[in-house]
């Protein structure tokens, strides 16, 4: 074993208070030791004074940095070399080289009070430390494990005097330091955790000590000194500088990524699984081996405690310290996410990061708990895509008794669950955090009442049922290295009274008469293993957790695969990268795998349940029971194209015309928005006889050949109006938010664009298709300016063209005041494209317009869609009519649309990132700037917030061309109680970071 004896008294591990300098002493030992003539401003320090130098003509910024009094300077001097060092082993990471003073040396002495103290000038590297307890991207997290596995790659072969020396940041010394520490925490109860979570940690970490590298470190490579470079507001901060070597001394290496993945639980969303990855980079830069993968976590947890009781003794010396005050709050909460997991599971998650194999502990010889049962055992699928939970019938832990009683009374003997799995029942909307969901026991339930065994001999402890579960009885049985917990309803359990502790042995009845059983199975002496986790931990809990199932009736009767947190979406990505053309991109940098939708809601493969914010194509919502029925029983019946006759077309399209003005009384059907536009522009040109279309910019009507040619959209082509053919004309876009004309001015877009028609006429090629959104949806939902189209329609017509109105993303009642958006014009088009809500996800569209405009198409043949108007695609249509009429859910828009944009706009007075709330009903945009005034479009801002909100449990997306507008187009079917889950959401983003 390595010598951890402290050569001197274990008080001389813990420094002093710093020295008492103000900002005007400081000033003046700039100019008296380093001759620089400049303002001081105070930086916070446990340890330290430091204070930000400037004012120095045309240099940049830098640092006076004077030495607590237990720094001796040749400690001083190896960390201005190492800084050296590490500058030049990793070139492209910012560093502060120290500057020399005077007197040529790299520190300055001086004399305050009969005390020397020693003071350095170093270079100050511009830019943001990841400070605070707001939140880190994956990215920053992955980049601060990456410079931590720079910096030890880089020390691995440096040597100095000055570094070996007791510390009170060498986590070699920790039990030592703590003891000193300990009394200065006046809170008892926290004291005691402080001790007893150390004395545990350093107990795993003894037996690991010889076999860990010792090496140089920086040793306070936190969010704190590491710095992000100066960048564009919204950009992923990740970080390129180090600063503040004062805790440079030799120690374990492994403790530098076990100090920066302790600074980094604090903050929001921080856990051992989000910390992680930036161990998995750490490794990828500078290898763990297996002995520090083993001893990682238990540093963490020593970290922490260090952190908490050092802080309490800089106060109780100086209560005055704000910056050791405000470091106490976050060094709490590292401590308490740093010990909120068992050492075993904690231990577990670090090896499977880093892929390292591992034992699992596998249940001892057992006699089964029901011998009685071999066969009629009914497996319960309670995951996210089990067919018995159909329609909503999730997230209530009550559906699995509903189910298991199901199942029996269909005739199984029994039923049971499966280890492991992530339930849906278990799972909760509107929740911002992974549920706990994933079962580490299983519940068996049996149509005839059933003795329940001992499957070995051991300690039987039994307790009766609480007032919240009255009826019910726990147990644990002790026994062969394991713990066994049953908990259910039993007839009587075989004790000699209600509660108490006996012996038992393998094959005495534990309980007689029993309905229903869960079990949960442990190694004995470690925590107890709780009924459910994350789907992020199921799998590290494995190292105490046993699968009980085979306990039960002798056999596996349930094989769920092994948890494997996030390997199925990588491994369904990977797949998506190989086969599918990867123009067809997808939502988010690290997408969930979908697998279920209800209502407002979408399910993940792990049983996460997202409010769906986002998909305007699902306009009565997700998995419609009436929508269901009616496509089984129509393609049970018959499914054929619209050249046959048949009821169902014939009705939607009678439907479709009574939801019209009088006059557009001709449907085609078809099966997309890009079909329905590019059909209504040659039906248009048919009419006309010209090519000219006047198309409106920022605008996407489709992917086909003509509608890509009249879309004016840079963010889904970024070439856009470079690349329009000679016929498309186009006309600003009417944005009377951030456009060339705003507020009252907006009526001259109309102008604008009727001198546009009026040029056209007069040079020979008048228009013969204006088309445009009859509510401005790709640009954010805005509504165009009053008297817009009016004017540019009647310009059209004046000279014999038609005005096709885009209705495929705000038709159908989302606009809630209105079933169509040129409703909101008070014009009548002359042709309608409608599709995405029309068929709730079901490849649908439509175009209307006159018997007389319609015919006119004859001239270029006849029309027919093999799909589009077929029986189970009619059906579809009407059914999703008769939705939205009889769930009022143009009312429902309306009302809750307004109540989430109430709610929204308050959200702006708090946050000024937010410029406006645009739209109607359930066709909405939130648009982000940087400025209110200059209205500078916070792009990369947005991006960063739906990749968060996704997080946190929704689904959002940017649009416009400025991508800085969140696309709010829920299904309609949105409750009250959503819309406050969004807008909480929205507002702990932007109150927490992205």
């Amino acid at each position: 074993m390595t010598d951890l004896s402290v050569p001197n008294s274990s008080t001389s591990l813990v420094q002093p208070t710093p020295p008492d300098i103000g900002e005007p002493e400081a000033a003046d030992l700039a100019r008296e030791l380093f001759g620089l003539e400049v303002r001081a401003r105070a930086l916070g320090s446990h340890q330290d004074r430091n204070f930000l130098l400037h004012g120095l003509p045309g240099q940049p910024r830098v640092l006076l940095k004077i030495a607590n009094p237990s720094t001796s300077e040749a400690e001083l001097v190896a960390q201005s070399l190492a800084a050296g060092h590490l500058a030049e082993r990793e070139p492209t990471l910012r560093v502060p080289r120290t500057r020399p003073g005077l007197n040529g040396a790299l520190v300055s002495a001086f004399t305050l009070q009969g005390q020397t103290l020693h003071a350095r000038v170093l270079d100050f590297i511009d830019g943001d430390p990841l400070s605070g307890s707001g939140y880190l991207t994956p990215a920053a997290v992955r980049g601060i494990g990456t410079m931590a596995g720079r910096v030890a790659r880089a020390f691995a072969d440096f040597e100095i005097g000055g570094v070996e020396r007791p510390h009170q940041w060498d986590l070699r010394r920790a039990p030592d330091v703590l003891a000193a520490l300990a009394p200065e925490v006046a809170d008892g109860a926290l004291r005691a955790e402080l001790e007893r979570a150390a004395a545990a940690a350093w107990s795993l970490l003894a037996p690991l000590a010889d076999t860990l590298p010792v090496q140089v470190v920086h040793g306070d490579l936190t969010d704190d000194n590491v710095v992000a470079p100066p960048a564009p507001p919204g950009t992923v901060r990740v970080p390129d500088g180090v600063i503040d070597f004062g805790d440079l001394n030799r120690s374990w290496a492994i403790s530098e990524i076990a100090v920066t993945l302790s600074s980094l639980l604090h903050h929001a969303g921080g856990s051992v699984p989000t910390v992680l990855p930036a161990l998995v980079e750490y490794h990828a830069v500078r290898p763990v081996s297996r002995s520090e993968a083993e001893a990682l976590w238990p540093l963490v947890v020593l970290r922490a405690a260090v952190l908490v009781a050092s802080a309490h003794q800089v106060l109780a010396a100086n209560p005055e310290n704000d910056y050791a005050a405000a470091n106490l709050v976050h060094e709490k909460a590292i401590f308490e996410r740093a010990v909120e997991l068992p050492a075993a599971v904690a231990t577990a998650a670090v090896l499977d990061a880093l892929e390292m194999p591992r034992a699992r502990p596998g249940l001892p010889s057992f006699r089964p708990l029901v011998p009685a049962l071999t066969e009629g055992v009914t497996v319960l699928d309670l995951s996210a895509t089990s067919p018995a939970l159909h329609e909503g019938r999730w997230a209530r832990p009550e559906i699995e008794l509903e189910l298991a009683a199901e199942a029996v009374r269909s005739g199984a003997a029994a039923t049971i669950t499966r280890y492991a799995e992530p339930r849906l029942t278990r799972s909760a909307t509107h929740s911002s955090a992974e549920p706990a969901n994933s079962a580490l026991g299983v519940m068996a339930t049996f149509a005839v009442s059933q003795d329940v065994l001992a499957p070995w001999s051991g300690i039987l402890r039994v307790e009766p049922g609480t007032d919240s579960e009255p009826g019910t009885v726990g147990m644990t049985l002790i026994g062969e290295g394991v713990r066994l917990q049953l908990r259910g309803r039993f007839g009587s359990a075989a004790s000699p009274s209600d509660a108490g502790e006996r012996s038992v042995q393998a094959g005495d009845v534990l309980a007689r008469a029993v309905s229903r059983l869960e079990v949960r199975a442990g190694r004995d002496g470690e925590d107890v293993v709780p009924e459910f986790t994350t789907a992020a931990l199921a799998r590290a809990w494995t190292a105490i957790s046993l699968d009980p199932t085979a306990l039960l009736f002798g056999s596996q009767v349930s094989a769920y695969p092994e948890p494997n947190p996030g390997a199925g979406a990588r491994d369904l990505l990977e797949r998506r990268h190989r086969s599918f053309a990867n123009a067809q991109e997808y939502y988010y940098a690290e997408p969930p795998v979908m697998v279920r939708g209800w209502k407002e809601h979408l399910v993940d493969a792990d049983g996460r349940i997202y409010l769906d914010m986002l998909n305007n194509v699902t306009s009565i919502g997700h998995a419609h029971p009436r929508l269901v029925q009616a496509v089984t029983e129509q393609l049970s019946l018959l499914n054929t194209n619209s050249r046959f006759n048949y009821p169902a077309v014939v009705d939607l399209a009678e439907r479709l015309t009574d939801l019209l003005p009088a006059g557009l009384d001709s449907v085609f059907l078809v099966n997309s928005g890009t079909e329905a536009v590019d059909l209504a522009l040659r039906i248009s040109r048919a009419w006309s006889g010209r090519r000219e279309v006047l198309a409106v910019r920022e605008a996407y009507h489709g992917w086909s050949d003509l509608t890509d040619s009249v879309s004016t959209s840079i963010a889904d082509n970024p070439g856009a109006l470079t690349t329009r053919p000679s016929w498309v004309h186009t006309v600003d876009a009417p944005n009377s938010y951030r456009g060339r004309y705003r507020g009252v001015e907006a009526a001259r877009y109309a102008e604008d664009a009727l001198a546009v028609v009026r040029a056209l006429t007069e040079t020979g090629t008048p228009v013969g298709t204006f088309i445009a959104e009859a509510y401005y949806g790709n640009a954010g939902g805005m509504a165009l300016p009053e008297g817009y189209l009016g004017t540019v329609v009647a310009a059209v017509r004046a000279a014999g063209g038609l005005y096709v109105a885009d209705e495929v993303q705000v038709g159908y009642g989302r606009l809630g005041e209105w079933f169509w958006g040129f409703e909101q014009q008070g014009v009548t088009p002359d042709i309608v494209a409608v599709a995405k809500a029309m068929g709730n996800g079901y490849p649908l569209g439509a175009v209307i317009t006159t018997a007389e405009i319609a015919e006119q198409y004859r001239s270029q043949g006849y029309f027919f869609s093999s799909a589009g108007g077929s029986p189970v695609s009619s059906v579809v249509g009407r059914t999703v009519l008769d939705v939205i009429r009889d769930e009022r859910l143009q009312q429902n828009a309306s009302l809750i649309g307004g109540y989430l944009k109430a709610r929204l706009i308050q959200l702006a007075d708090r946050h000024p990132l937010i410029g406006a709330v645009h739209g109607n009903g359930f066709y909405l945009g939130v648009e982000f700037v940087r400025d209110r005034e200059t209205l500078e479009p916070a792009a990369e801002e947005t991006l960063a917030i739906c990749e968060r909100l996704r997080e946190l449990g929704v689904i959002m997306q940017p649009t416009s061309d400025r991508q800085c507008v969140l696309k709010i187009k829920p299904p309609m079917c949105l409750t009250r109680e959503s819309a406050d889950f969004f807008v909480r959401a929205l507002d702990e983003v932007l109150d927490t970071g992205w």
